[in-house]
């Protein structure tokens, strides 16, 4: 692709799931990038120095003429599935105003992804009105490139957060007959993969691209493959008269879906949604893999991404408090709290880097020693390891039982969890400057496995507003003292009772 091209790229849709990670990206190969939004706020902390984000409204015309100087191809990213309004009428009315203006702009080309589907077959609103945009937008610009796909395997993405969710949470599902409908699933980096290729796709007329991976599989299939890659076993059950009513209201209840979003895409699920052609193969490079390998890519991706948060930028500094039981990342369950202290970084971590072994968790010790315990009667490794060096540590290191799995002094410190669970955890502490001496932020992550996993979390959950509570807190407490005294003040801070601390609670 030649990331050097004059004209700017004009993209909608950036604070979607699509078009938020094509933005990044196109970013990250040079593309000059100019972003429509109806909320530009919402993108000025992703966006690049080099990206524009322009206010605009596809309702609004006039809105839109300004928008378009200098763009040279388009991306039209967006549909009104969320509304609670005819969002059928209303995508062709934006469509209609996207394309005269881009028309009317001398815009290249316009990209656009809609949804597979058997146009002769009788199709839910929903496939309909993404093939009718896509009509739309021909009838009104010269050359529109259309990518039509099934459903996207990627973190995030509406129909594996469902698959995700039911997985999860049911041991035993209840399946209607859209359970076993086939698609064609296609891996969210492949699908992006084909919008980037589509930028310099050779030829000046319109045209219509089926893309998927190459396996035909049901959404039944694809929940048991999650299963077994998650190590879960899960019953099905058929129940033919569920109607796609009852099995939105159904997912309203066991998955982050709400019920009018729902009720749409399981609308469109008893269409099948396969590929019929193999003009893309034959046009572009991209060679998509099959739905096993994107399961596995979803979740690593998942892994890497959860990694690199930082959780001073993923979490507001409102003060605002989360929600029981903890804020939601992908599968994980996250519980965070902050406090300031009147002291430099360096000062601020070094109870923390302190923490475990002799010097104990400066709360609750003997709760952490129970929970050795019971981990030592079934199984686990216990707290008897300690730790190598009562001060410096190293990434990999046994640490009671946690292991280092990032240390980074005077800033972070995450430990992920090596006793018995029916799930995977972490334990992050990150130190940051701030106009009273540092913020100290405490994340405990757990990634549950089944409703096991579920219930573990929730069960466990005010034991460790308690303990995590008074940790943080005699943390803090331990910053304020010098260095030298800052080990023996952890080893004896071991208080009977917690006071409420002063932390703000943020939503990522």
């Amino acid at each position: 692709m030649d990331s050097k091209r004059s004209g700017l790229t004009l993209l909608t849709g950036a604070t979607g799931y699509v078009g938020g990670r094509l933005l990044t990206l196109l970013q990250q190969r040079g593309v000059r990038v100019r972003c429509l939004s109806r909320r530009p706020e919402a993108l000025r902390d992703r966006v690049t120095d080099t990206t524009e984000v322009v206010p605009g409204d596809m309702f609004d015309p006039a809105s839109l003429s300004s928008a378009f100087d200098g763009v040279e191809t388009a991306y039209y990213l967006v549909h009104s599935m969320g509304d609670h309004r005819d969002f059928e009428s209303r995508d062709r009315i934006a469509a209609e105003n996207f394309a005269k203006a881009a028309t009317h702009a001398g815009v290249r080309r316009i990209l656009y992804l809609g949804g597979l589907g058997n146009p002769d077959e009788r199709l839910s609103k929903h496939l309909r009105s993404r093939q009718e945009t896509g009509d739309v937008l021909r009838a009104h610009h010269a050359q529109v490139i259309e990518f039509r796909a099934s459903i996207v395997i990627g973190s995030g993405s509406l129909s594996f957060e469902m698959i995700r969710a039911l997985v999860e949470r049911l041991p035993i599902m209840i399946c209607p007959r859209w359970v076993h409908v086939k698609a064609q699933p296609i891996a969210i980096e492949d699908l992006l993969a084909y919008l980037i290729a589509g930028l310099d796709v050779p030829g000046v007329a319109s045209q219509m691209y089926e893309i998927g991976g190459p396996d035909q599989v049901s959404y039944g299939e694809i929940m048991h493959e999650y299963a077994r890659q998650r190590g879960l076993t899960r019953w099905m059950i058929p129940v033919p008269l569920l109607t796609p009513y009852l099995s939105s209201l159904w997912l309203g209840l066991v998955t982050p879906l709400y019920a009018r979003v729902g009720r749409k895409l399981v609308d469109s699920l008893r269409n099948p949604t396969l590929v019929s052609n193999n003009l893309a193969e034959s046009v572009f490079a991209v060679r998509p893999r099959p739905v096993t390998a994107a399961i596995a890519r979803a979740l690593v991706s998942e892994d890497r991404e959860f990694a690199e948060t930082r959780w001073s930028d993923a979490l507001s500094a409102a003060g605002e408090p989360h929600s029981w039981g903890g804020d939601r990342y992908g599968s994980r369950l996250v519980d965070s709290r902050t406090v300031t202290v009147a002291v430099p970084p360096e000062q601020a971590f070094a109870p923390i880097r302190r923490i475990g072994g002799k010097t104990g968790w400066y709360y609750g010790n003997w709760l952490w020693s129970v929970r050795g315990f019971l981990d030592l009667l079934i199984g686990g490794v216990g707290v008897r390891r300690g730790r190598r060096d009562p001060v410096n540590l190293s990434v990999g290191d046994a640490l009671d039982f946690w292991r280092v799995e990032l240390f980074e002094p005077p800033f972070r410190l995450r430990l992920k969890a090596e006793m018995k669970l029916p799930g995977r955890a972490w334990l992050e502490f990150e130190v940051s400057p701030c106009e009273q001496g540092s913020t100290i932020r405490q994340t405990a992550i757990f990634d549950p496995v089944g409703l096991a996993g579920l219930l573990y979390w929730y069960g466990i959950y005010p034991l460790h507003e308690f303990v995590f509570a008074g940790m943080l807190r005699n943390i803090a407490r331990a910053a304020e003292h010098s260095p030298q005294d800052s080990a023996l003040l952890g080893a004896n801070l071991s208080a009977t009772s917690v006071q409420e601390i002063d932390a703000s609670r943020a939503s990522p």
